[in-house]
């Protein structure tokens, strides 16, 4: 038997990168054409961050709450399962995050930073998450990745929405996106695939952007 040291990360994965990506093709085949309305949805919930009202960023929280519970179900249980038995653990902790979202939507307090870097840094990614991710990729289009059908773009998203809010408890709704995108980071890349700087770049773009808010603003807490 060989010693521990001598594995490899490639050694743990339990799927090819072409069943990987079959997946996605997979899934937008099923739901076809709802990934036309969810990259429709992920326009929306952009204009609506944009616009920072108290209603508009209750609407945006309560989409993106819809969209983590339909990845959670139909991609992550049903289908990301089946090649990874790690996947039905993700799935319930997605259910936590779309809960979450939901009472993010219905608490009082929660705000827009309606000027400032967080404002832009969240709608860029916001934007980015939703056109820029399926573009990038250079997959196929078939197997692409696409806002509110597959995991990255809807988590990517979600980082972007909350970047750009001000809430006494928002802090509790980053660690599973963030967690999300490492994980993410590390399979693509164990993988060998370029776009597992997608999800890394997301992660640092958060960090970034609420420590530049923190120093901006030492004495205006994000709680």
């Amino acid at each position: 038997m060989s010693e521990w040291w001598t594995y490899t990360p490639e050694d743990f994965l339990l799927f090819s990168p072409r069943s990987y990506w079959r997946m996605f093709e997979l899934q937008n085949e099923e739901f076809w054409p709802l990934p036309v309305v969810t990259l429709a949805l992920g326009g929306i919930v952009t204009f609506l961050a944009a616009r920072g009202s108290r209603t508009a960023i209750r609407a945006a929280a309560v989409i993106l709450a819809l969209v983590w519970c339909f990845v959670a179900y139909t991609f992550l249980w049903n289908r990301y399962a089946d090649i990874n038995w790690a996947a039905s653990y993700v799935a319930p902790v997605f259910l936590i995050e779309a809960l979450l979202l939901l009472l993010t939507a219905f608490r009082t307090g929660t705000t827009a930073a309606k000027t400032g870097i967080s404002s832009w840094i969240g709608s860029l990614l916001l934007a980015f998450a939703t056109v820029g991710v399926p573009l990038l990729h250079g997959r196929e289009r078939a197997s692409s990745e696409i806002f509110g059908i597959a995991p990255d773009p809807t988590v990517i998203a979600t980082l972007g929405l909350l970047i750009a809010l001000r809430g006494r408890w928002l802090w509790s709704l980053f660690p599973i996106p963030v967690l999300w995108c490492l994980i993410s980071g590390i399979t693509l890349h164990t993988m060998g695939e370029a776009q597992a700087w997608l999800p890394f770049t997301a992660v640092a773009v958060t960090a970034l952007t609420l420590a530049t808010a923190a120093v901006r603003h030492p004495l205006r807490p994000r709680g």
